[in-house]
């Protein structure tokens, strides 16, 4: 473990993001360049001691978990996550466990996005990154462990996770979830995480297991969805999809399908960010 050098690349990295890449507000009497040790301590769901400890020097070696619930939280690139592991004294993950962090090209351009929501997603539907603007619309998707990571999961598992969907609406989304991961199950034939993931779902959803029979397959490309939003009240976005070349992750940019949308968006950004309820789901 290089300390002073992990130390010093910490540094940097905090120092270099703008609050707004990772949703959170920069006011006008912020002095910090970058984020606070705080915020970064929030977003990799640590204490503020630790980070502080690392960025010092004086930290224990950090777990391959923590180093990548870093690397998460500091908008890391491919290589800068490699470079991180190297300090820390840990072998860089496999590609696989690599390609569940957001791609830095797509960072950026959810940064570029601004006010637009919008979110990156795994081809399993887990959310990787949120904008600021996208967590307004759906509520705050990171910090999921396990199996709840995936949309799907926590949509036929936990009632409450359809709370922002309209009832006349839910059954053509579980017909359209269920479909998407039956078209990611077949890229990824023979994948231990896929198999086991639908093996749960249909262990403990039988509306899952009933629609998984059904075999229809459906990639997500463009989609009109309603969010019942706790503080504007419903929300009708029309949502693109953009796929990498390798389908592994999305892109996904909602925007407003008309005027009254509009405005509630406009006033949703100008009230911030308020709690949501437990396991809501944007999908």
């Amino acid at each position: 473990m290089q300390r002073d050098q992990l130390a010093g690349f910490l540094r940097r990295r905090r120092e270099a993001i703008r609050p707004a890449e990772v949703g959170i507000a920069d006011g006008p009497r912020r002095r910090t360049a970058g984020l606070r040790r705080e915020e970064v301590a929030r977003l990799a769901g640590m204490s503020v001691d630790y980070v502080v400890r690392l960025e010092q020097g004086r930290s224990s070696q950090p777990s391959p978990q923590l180093l990548t619930a870093l690397a998460r939280a500091l908008r890391l690139t491919d290589d800068e996550r490699v470079h991180l592991f190297h300090l820390a004294g840990h072998q860089p993950p496999p590609t696989d466990g690599i390609a569940r962090m957001a791609r830095s090209g797509l960072l950026h351009m959810l940064y570029l996005l601004g006010d637009t929501p919008a979110l990156v997603l795994s081809d399993l539907g887990e959310v990787l990154a949120q904008n600021r603007a996208s967590m307004l619309v759906s509520g705050d998707h990171s910090g999921f462990t396990g199996d709840r990571r995936y949309l799907a999961y926590r949509w036929f598992t936990e009632p409450e996770s359809q709370a922002m969907c309209p009832a006349e609406n839910r059954a053509d989304r579980s017909r359209k979830l269920v479909a998407d991961l039956r078209a990611a199950a077949g890229r990824r034939a023979g994948d231990p995480e896929v198999a086991r993931l639908v093996a749960r779902l249909q262990a403990e959803s039988a509306d899952f297991a009933r629609l998984w029979a059904e075999h229809e397959v459906a990639v997500r490309r463009f989609d009109e969805k309603t969010f019942l939003n706790p503080r504007v009240g419903p929300l009708v976005m029309e949502c693109e999809t953009l796929v990498t070349p390798d389908l592994g992750q999305e892109l996904v940019v909602l925007t407003p399908a008309d005027a009254r949308t509009r405005e509630r968006l406009e006033l949703l950004l100008v009230l911030g960010t308020e709690e949501f309820p437990a396991g809501v789901t944007a999908e």
